[in-house]
């Protein structure tokens, strides 16, 4: 047993020439990790020798001392040392500082392996501090990575961790975060903002890095959004704008973080645009980022003349053609094209498409009376739609030259110009509403005209392809307007004078529906004449189905089943007593020809419904939809947590809120189909009591 009070002796420390010095077959270490023995000999050279080399006295046969001494601990100093003498950067009698043990220690043989088990690593937090001490004394990143054998962006990685706010750094030294949580705080440096997200989700389920970033991101603009393609990075950092990038992860440009100065960009750039076209000589000119969709319908598009390609042109497509050809034959054979080929056949299909897509020229006449929409196209390009004539502004019978009242325009004079007007407009966002009550609240009246602005646009895009609802609801219309003249409109405007909608729902512009509505109006469009004494003759020639047809799809466009806000005190509302005729036609309709929101590709998403309704909505909808032990298992979520869960378990089913729903009022509301949602078809999150478990998928990613 050792004496509590007996005292240890450390070993003595002394200078030993190198060339005295061979590494001893006792060290431990035998495979090569971390720093390489090249980069721990240029930081000797740079800083000295940090830590000491453990060495004993060699001993010969007869146990004596050689002069030498074996290294058991230290043998990667020793092998950098080594090629310092090597490359001549250091004399091989250069004094190295040694421990030296006794020769007869028989613990000297665990030193080595001492040494290496009982190191304490760095902590990741010490580490960012320090480059950014060494970057507040003046040294810069490439210095700092140059010093250390790390490459910039690990330097420039490890400074945006050390910028986070103190109060998450201190979260995180005390294991209160992991590192890839605390990476996705350095998305901003706004420490107030990332403390206020830390603040709000620290006691919440959800606090997966991509949760985190997402919320630290809201506010911002997307560098792939459409606007910021349209305006382009450069423009606005020239113009003070400032972009945030996310060193970690990949994250397609960044975010921009001034939406106010991005969008004057736009507003400025369009009407530029607006400008060199109004000098082609069009009397109005609308120009927004976005435009709703059906912004163009009830106006008349002009048939213009397509310009044909000069000689050069000509010879450019055919001299593209014969490349394309060419390149097709030689590797006919091939499995699949080389990468620069395949590059190079795609840029000469670019080529030709713009070949195909020739501009148009207009009568000076007709552009004195039509407009034009200016707009982004989704890949960031402008979008000019040339030649729409509002019915105002039509030529009535009574002279060449006459405006829709019968005078001459502005600008018919002889040697007038006329001046485009240039109207600059953007949407309007909606309020955010506050409502946490536990009471079933009715649907907010915006909302509800949102959703039924999805159902009378599927009701149209139905109702076209039904000819024969279509006579019925027009015979319908005709016979009440004659035979009934004090009974209500209902839900056919039979006059054929669309009804736009009030409001622009989530998705609307980009629905099946309106795909289908758009393609069927082009299609039509291709083939009736422009002239309205051709189109009688045109009408008369043709085949009874097509008529119909076309009388269907004529119909379709006055088709209004919109849940308006009654307004009894008001000539220009409409009454309960009219909304109630019109939504009870509506749903005829929809019976008649079997429209299905389900199968046209609605779904409830956080946007379009599960976000803008109350938490027992929610729980309603996933109870009715999913089952009531699917509703139980979020019952306890925060209501944006409670919205996103509710989209995913909502997304296979065929629920659909009431307004969207057919008379049956079984049919839609996924009662008949509803099954219990087992806990295993839950996320791992929902079904526990909260706590991570290490084998959660999410808990997993997280870790990555």
């Amino acid at each position: 047993m050792v004496n509590a009070t007996q005292k240890i002796t450390l070993a003595s420390a002394r200078d030993i020439p190198f060339n005295k010095l061979v590494l001893s077959q006792a060290n431990v270490r035998r495979i090569k990790a971390g720093i390489s023995v090249e980069e721990l000999a240029d930081s000797i050279a740079r800083r000295g020798l940090i830590q000491s080399l453990h060495v004993r006295p060699e001993l010969d046969a007869e146990g004596k001392e050689t002069g030498f001494f074996e290294v058991p601990a230290g043998g990667r100093r020793f092998r950098a040392l080594e090629q310092l003498v090597k490359q001549k950067r250091l004399n091989k009698t250069a004094p190295v500082p040694c421990v030296v043990s006794e020769a007869g220690n028989v613990l000297i043989d665990e030193v080595s392996l001492a040494e290496n088990i009982e190191r304490a690593p760095l902590h990741p937090l010490d580490q960012f501090r320090a480059f950014q001490t060494l970057r507040d004394k003046g040294m810069g990143e490439e210095e700092i990575a140059a010093a250390f054998f790390v490459d910039a962006k690990v330097v420039k990685q490890r400074l945006r961790l050390a910028a986070v706010a103190s109060s998450l750094l201190e979260v995180y030294a005390e294991d209160g975060m992991t590192l890839e949580q605390l990476m996705a705080f350095t998305v901003t440096q706004d420490q107030a903002r990332q403390e206020q997200v830390w603040d709000a989700i620290k006691d919440n389920w959800q606090k997966e890095p991509y949760h985190i970033r997402r919320l630290l991101t809201e506010t911002r603009v997307r560098a792939a959004d459409k606007r910021a393609l349209f305006v382009g990075i450069e423009a606005y950092e020239a113009a003070g704008g400032t972009v945030l990038r996310d060193l970690f992860q990949q994250d397609d440009g960044g975010w921009l973080q001034d939406p106010v100065l991005l969008d004057r960009l736009v507003s400025e750039k369009l009407k530029a645009e607006a400008e060199t076209i109004a000098a082609e000589g069009w009397k109005w000119i609308k120009v927004a980022a976005d435009f709703p969709s059906g912004h163009s319908n009830g106006l008349r598009r002009l048939t213009g003349t397509t310009i044909d390609l000069s000689d050069a042109e000509r010879a450019a497509r055919e001299k593209l053609r014969d490349e394309f050809d060419a390149l097709e034959a030689e590797y006919a054979e091939a499995d699949e094209f080389p990468d620069e080929v395949d590059a190079r056949l795609g840029e000469i299909e670019e080529a030709l498409d713009a070949f195909e897509d020739r501009p148009m020229r207009y009568d000076a006449d007709q552009m004195a009376r039509a407009g034009v929409f200016v707009s982004i196209c989704h890949d960031g390009g402008l979008a000019v739609e040339r030649g729409f004539v509002r019915p105002e502004e039509e030529v009535v019978k009574g002279g060449e030259g006459d405006g829709a009242d019968g005078l001459p325009v502005e600008g018919d004079e002889p040697g007038s110009v006329q001046r485009a007007v240039i109207t600059v407009g953007g949407v309007v966002p909606e309020a955010d509403e506050d409502d946490e009550t536990d009471a079933i609240k009715p649907l907010p009246d915006r909302l509800v005209s949102e959703l039924t602005a999805h159902r009378t646009l599927a009701l149209r895009d139905a109702v076209a392809q039904y000819p024969h609802v279509a006579m019925t609801a027009l015979l319908h219309r005709l016979v009440s307007d004659c035979f009934l003249p004090h009974s209500s409109k209902g839900c056919l405007e039979a006059h054929i004078r669309e009804v736009h909608f009030p409001v622009q729902a989530e998705g609307l512009g980009e629905s099946a529906s309106a795909k289908s509505i758009q393609e069927r109006q082009e299609r039509w469009g291709d083939h009736i004449p422009a002239d309205d004494a051709a189109l009688w003759d045109w009408l008369e020639g043709q085949d009874n189905g097509t008529r119909m047809e076309l009388l269907a799809h004529c119909v379709s466009f006055g088709v209004n089943a919109l849940h308006e806000k009654p307004n009894p005190y008001s000539g220009m509302g409409v009454s309960q007593h009219g909304l109630d005729v019109r939504l009870s036609q509506a749903d005829r309709l929809a019976g008649a020809t079997g429209l299905d929101m389900v199968a046209v590709g609605w779904r409830p998403t956080v946007g379009n419904y599960l976000g803008r309704v109350t938490k027992p909505r929610i729980i309603e909808a996933v109870r009715e939809g999913a089952g009531e032990r699917a509703a139980q298992l979020i019952d306890h979520l925060k209501k944006g947590d409670m919205a996103q869960e509710a989209e995913r378990l909502l997304a296979e089913t065929v629920w659909l809120p009431e307004p969207l729903r057919m008379v049956d009022p079984d049919v839609g509301a996924g009662a008949a189909d509803a099954v219990d949602v087992e806990a295993e078809d839950l996320p791992d999150f929902l079904t526990g009591d909260g706590e991570e478990d290490e084998d959660d998928p999410q808990h997993a990613v997280a870790a990555e």
